[in-house]
C-alpha cells in the first residue's frame, strides 16, 4: 500500500529518515531565482526523506526547474524529456519508479500543454507552488497526472521549512521579491510569476542568520525586480531595499553584499547613496537597459529613454566611481532598424559596461511583442549579436585590464581547476585564480592581480597563510 501525503502534511524527521532514502535529481535551467527554488525545493522534499544525487539513473524523482525568457529555453527542456524518457523505461523494467517532474516558469506558462506533449512527465508544478511538492507527488503515487500552477506567493515562503544549518557555500542567495508588474512588451515574468511580492524583512533576516551560521560570507538579495522592494519591515512600515540592506550589513558574519536584478526606474536616491556609504555592498551592479533607441524602449513599454538610463548611470557612478555595470540587451526587436541599432552601440559606448548579457529577441508566446508587426529577420538579428558582442567583449577585456596591478579582495569559494589553485570572485564578480591552501576557501583575502584572461583574473596572495578563523557569530 502506497503512502500518501494530505496537502500541507510533514513526515516526522525520525519516520522520513528510517524509511529507505529516496533519490532526487534536479536539473536547473535558467536565473539565480531558479537555482535557488531548485535549492528549496530539495530541501522541502529532504525533509520527506528525498537525498539529492547528480546520477539521473538511480533517481527516484526528477526535477527540470526551467526557464522561459527564451525559446531555446524552453526547448532544451523538451529535449531532456526524451532523453529522460529512456531512463524511465530503463528503470521500470527493473521494477522501479520514476516520477518526472516540470518545474518553473515553463511549467507556469504551459502548464496542461506539458503533459499533452510529452507523456513521460506525470507533474507540472509553476514557481509558486513548489513548497507543495511532498503532497503533489504523493498525487502521482496514487496514479495522477498533476498540474499546480497557483499563484500566491507568500503561501509558498510561509509553508517551506526553515533552511538547513549544513555547510553551504561562501557566497549565497535569499529571494527577497517575486513577479513583476513593469510588463515590458517582451518578457513572460508577469505571467509565469505574477505580480511583484516582497519577503517580510524578518523572514530575510532569519534566513541570513541561518545562512551566516553555516558559512555564508556573501549574500545576494535575488528578485525578478529586486529595487522594487516593499516587504513589511520589524516597525510595521513598508522597508525599501535600501533600508533592508542597511539592516543586513549590521551583521557581522555577513561580510558583502549583492543584489539582482534591478529595473532602472526602482534605483531610488537612497540606494544609489548606499553604494557610496556601505562597504559591505559590493561595487557591481546589473542594471538592464535593453535597448540604446527610445523609439524601441517605448515598444518595449521600458519606461526610461536612452538619456535617462545614461543620466542614472552617471549618478550611481558619482556615488561609487569604481562600481562595475553590468547590463541585459535585446537585438532585433520587432522595429528595430539599423539607426535603431547605432543607438545601442552609441549608449554602450557611452556606458562603457563591466559585463553584458545580450540576446537575439525571441518572441514569448503571449507577450505583446509576439505580435507585433515588421518582425526583424533572424539572420540580421543574429549579424547585430555578432556586431555588439563584439564591442562588449573589448569593454570587458578593457574593464578586466584596468584591474591588473591591484589589490583586490577575493572570496574563495572553492578548489580551481589546477592542483594548489582555488577560485573566488572579486568585489567587481570577477572569476579569480591563485595559488594557496584549501583552508582559505570560505575567505576574504587580499590579491594582487597580475593578469587578466578572456574569463578570469590571475592573483597572487603574498601573505597566503595569514587568514582569519570564521566568525561564529550570528547577525
Amino acid at each position: 500500500m502506497k503512502r500518501v501525503l494530505t496537502r500541507g502534511a510533514r513526515v516526522p524527521h525520525q519516520q522520513a529518515m528510517a524509511e529507505a532514502p529516496k533519490k532526487l535529481h534536479i536539473k536547473t535551467f535558467g536565473c539565480q531565482m531558479n537555482a535557488y527554488d531548485s535549492e528549496r525545493m530539495a530541501e522541502a522534499l529532504g525533509a520527506h526523506g528525498y537525498a539529492p544525487t547528480d546520477d539521473i539513473e538511480v533517481a527516484d524523482l526528477v526535477i527540470f526547474n526551467t526557464c522561459h525568457i527564451r525559446e531555446k529555453a524552453a526547448e532544451k527542456v523538451y529535449s531532456e524529456l526524451g532523453r529522460v524518457r529512456a531512463v524511465k523505461r530503463h528503470r521500470s523494467v527493473r521494477g522501479l519508479d520514476t516520477v518526472v517532474a516540470v518545474a518553473g516558469c515553463v511549467a507556469q506558462a504551459e502548464g496542461q500543454e506539458i503533459l499533452e506533449r510529452a507523456s513521460v512527465v506525470d507533474l507540472v508544478v509553476g514557481p509558486q507552488s513548489y513548497h507543495e511538492l511532498p503532497w503533489l507527488v504523493g498525487r502521482v503515487g496514487n496514479g495522477e497526472r498533476v498540474v499546480a500552477t497557483d499563484f500566491p506567493a507568500e503561501d509558498k515562503f510561509l509553508s517551506l521549512p526553515e533552511r538547513p544549518l549544513a555547510r553551504v557555500h561562501p557566497s549565497a542567495f535569499i529571494t527577497v521579491q517575486e513577479g513583476c508588474d513593469k510588463f515590458c512588451t517582451f518578457c513572460v515574468v508577469p505571467y509565469t510569476r505574477g505580480a511583484e511580492y516582497s519577503r517580510p524583512v524578518a523572514a530575510i533576516i532569519a534566513e541570513a542568520e541561518r545562512l551566516a551560521r553555516a558559512g555564508a560570507r556573501e549574500i545576494t538579495l535575488l528578485g525578478q525586480n529586486v529595487n522594487a522592494y516593499c516587504g513589511e519591515g520589524p516597525d510595521g512600515a513598508d522597508w525599501s531595499l535600501a533600508k533592508l540592506l542597511r539592516l543586513l550589513a549590521g551583521g557581522p558574519q555577513i561580510e558583502r553584499l549583492r543584489y539582482t536584478t534591478s529595473h532602472p526606474s526602482d534605483m531610488d536616491d537612497d540606494l544609489i547613496a548606499l553604494h557610496g556609504d556601505e562597504p559591505k555592498l559590493m561595487p557591481y551592479l546589473h542594471l538592464p537597459f535593453q535597448a540604446g533607441s527610445d523609439r524601441i524602449l517605448a515598444a518595449m513599454n521600458r519606461k526610461h529613454s536612452a538619456d535617462d538610463y545614461a543620466a542614472l548611470v552617471k549618478r550611481i557612478r558619482a556615488a561609487r566611481p569604481d562600481i562595475a555595470i553590468s547590463t541585459d540587451i535585446i537585438v532585433g526587436f520587432p522595429g528595430e532598424t539599423d539607426a535603431d541599432f547605432d543607438e545601442t552601440l552609441a549608449l554602450v559606448r557611452c556606458i562603457r559596461f563591466a559585463r553584458a548579457f545580450s540576446f537575439k529577441y525571441s518572441a514569448r508566446p503571449g507577450t505583446p511583442a509576439a505580435t507585433l508587426p515588421m518582425q526583424v529577420p533572424d539572420s540580421v538579428a543574429r549579424e547585430r549579436l555578432h556586431v555588439l558582442q563584439r564591442l562588449l567583449e573589448d569593454e570587458a577585456s578593457a574593464f578586466d585590464a584596468s584591474t591588473v596591478g591591484r589589490k583586490l579582495s577575493v572570496l574563495f569559494e572553492r578548489k580551481g581547476k589546477k592542483p594548489g589553485q582555488i577560485a573566488g570572485r572579486s568585489p567587481y564578480l570577477q572569476a579569480v585564480h591563485a595559488n594557496g591552501p584549501e583552508g582559505l576557501i570560505g575567505q576574504i583575502v587580499d590579491v594582487d592581480i597580475v593578469s587578466a584572461g578572456p574569463n578570469s583574473l590571475t592573483g597572487v596572495i603574498k601573505s597566503e597563510f595569514q587568514w582569519r578563523e570564521p566568525v561564529q557569530a550570528a547577525l
